[in-house]
Parts: structure tokens; C-alpha cells; sequence
């Protein structure tokens, strides 16, 4: 899919680009698939903030996805690639052959009218789910649950992917978008194939404007805050922090590891970012 830009009419028209919806083969959504989604504005259950800088956006209704593709067995066509505005990979509508219609990601190379399969036995082919020990070495997944049962939870985004480097006994080596390689057990699905839309990333705003039709408020600076509302605040003229980067609550940020999770520790064999 190229990106499109467009004739400088305004200022704010000569850099802005959008990804073209050439693949995208049907405009209304499934009405039996979605559902109303709340605007929280960045505020918990207290009305408190919880997030700063949320709140406004364009109105959304919200696709119910399948990530658990558990209809063993049963072929689906793929009726429709569709947009969502929840999420920046396309979907899928799959109508299966008992009737019942479901979403999935729609991943790179899928057609409308290909016929998809889940379970065990499915092929090794782009959009079929399978779990980890049915998948040979080397494939490129997306979509991959972390515990059997629960959901795709890895690897949702436009043009993600992960390999699948080996498997020992119970466990398979994942090799993450991130660079991080993770240990998975072999009864979690996953579908074959890398997630669509891959020039989202490349995608240029253009305007303050759009940024606030996806719900996001300016981003105010510490540094240009009184010393009442951030650490890095005050000064005489303008300043540059004066210190190590710190959240308004003194905790570091900008690379300081926040993961606490000793759970889990284990699963993860090579961390993103470090070398073998």
C-alpha cells in the first residue's frame, strides 16, 4: 500500500500524507461485530487523571476481534479487508461455514475469498492459526498468545512480526519484533504471516489537528512548568532541567528500566536492544 500526499491547498496540506485504503473492500463496519466504546479522557474509576494528555478524538465504535481463532475445523472465507479505527493494522471479516462471522488481523498477502482454517491440522499458509509445535522453525508469525487459551496478546501492530527461532520440549524460542527472544509454550497459538498496513510507520501527521482527532492533548514540557508542577520547572529564562530526566514525580525516565515483573523473568532469554 504507497502512501499518498497531497497538493499544498494549505499549510497544513503540503506535509501530510495518509496511507492510500486501496486494499480496504468494504466502508461500514459488521453492525453484529461492534459495539459502543467509552471515552475515559485519561480518568480512572475517581474521575482522577490517571493519563495525562487524553481526552477528545474522533467517535469510534469498537470491533470485536477474534483473537483466540478457537473454530477448529471450521474453513472461514475471507469476506471483506476492512479499516479499524482502534488499531493500526487492518481486519479481516472471516464468514465461517456455520455461519458465524468473525474479525481477525489481516495480515500481509491476505485475499478476499481465500479460505482460512485454525487448529492442528490447518496448513502452514498466510492467515491459519496454529499452535507453536505445529509451526516449523524459521516461520514468521504474528498474533501469539503468552498462555494457551487466553488470546493473541504479541505482535498486533501494523507490520509486526516474530520468528520462530527453535522449539525445546515444552517451550518454543520466539525471536520478538523488539529483538528480545522469549521462551512460549508450544500449546500457544499463533497465525502465520506478518501483520498489514506496513507503511503506517511511515505515515506523516502533517498538522497538530490530526493528532487531536486520535485523542491525544499537547504534551507539555517540564521545563517549561513552575517548580510547583514538575521538577524540571522554574528557573530564570529558559532552562534545560538542570538534572537527570525525571517524571513530574521524581521517578527517572528516558531509558530508566521501569519492568518489574520476576514472574516472567525467566520466559525471556535475550533482552531487546543487547547483543547475543
Amino acid at each position: 500500500m504507497p502512501i499518498k500526499s497531497y497538493r499544498p491547498t494549505t499549510p497544513t496540506r503540503r506535509y501530510q500524507t495518509v496511507v492510500s485504503r486501496e486494499d480496504i473492500t468494504k466502508d461500514r463496519p459488521e453492525k453484529s461485530l461492534t459495539r459502543g466504546k467509552k471515552r475515559s479522557g485519561g480518568r480512572n474509576n475517581l474521575g482522577r487523571i490517571a493519563v495525562r494528555f487524553r481526552g477528545g478524538g474522533a467517535k469510534k465504535s469498537y470491533r470485536e476481534i477474534d483473537f483466540k481463532r478457537d473454530k477448529h475445523g471450521i474453513p472461514a472465507r475471507v469476506a471483506s479487508i476492512e479499516y479499524d479505527p482502534n488499531r493500526t493494522a487492518r481486519v479481516a471479516l472471516l464468514n465461517y461455514a456455520d455461519g458465524e462471522k468473525r474479525y481477525i488481523l489481516a495480515p500481509v498477502g491476505l485475499q478476499v475469498g481465500q479460505t482460512l482454517n485454525s487448529g492442528p491440522d490447518a496448513d502452514i499458509l498466510v492467515g491459519n492459526s496454529l499452535p507453536l509445535k505445529n509451526i516449523p522453525p524459521g516461520t514468521f508469525i504474528h498474533a501469539i498468545e503468552l498462555k494457551a487459551g487466553k488470546g493473541a496478546q504479541m505482535a498486533r501492530s501494523a507490520g509486526a512480526q516474530a520468528q520462530l527461532v527453535s522449539r525445546e520440549t515444552d517451550y518454543a524460542l520466539l525471536k520478538l519484533p523488539s529483538g528480545e527472544v522469549r521462551k512460549v509454550r508450544v500449546e500457544c497459538q499463533a497465525t502465520i504471516g506478518q501483520v498489514g498496513n506496513l507503511d503506517h510507520e511511515n505515515v506523516t501527521l502533517g498538522k497538530a489537528g490530526r493528532t487531536r482527532h486520535l485523542g491525544r492533548k499537547p504534551h507539555n514540557r517540564g521545563v517549561s512548568m513552575n517548580p510547583i508542577d514538575h521538577p524540571h520547572g522554574g528557573g530564570e529564562g529558559r532552562t534545560s532541567g538542570g538534572r537527570h530526566p525525571v517524571t513530574p514525580w521524581g521517578q527517572p525516565t528516558r531509558g530508566y528500566k521501569t519492568r518489574n515483573n520476576k514472574r516472567t523473568d525467566k520466559m525471556i532469554v535475550n533482552r531487546k536492544g543487547k547483543k547475543k
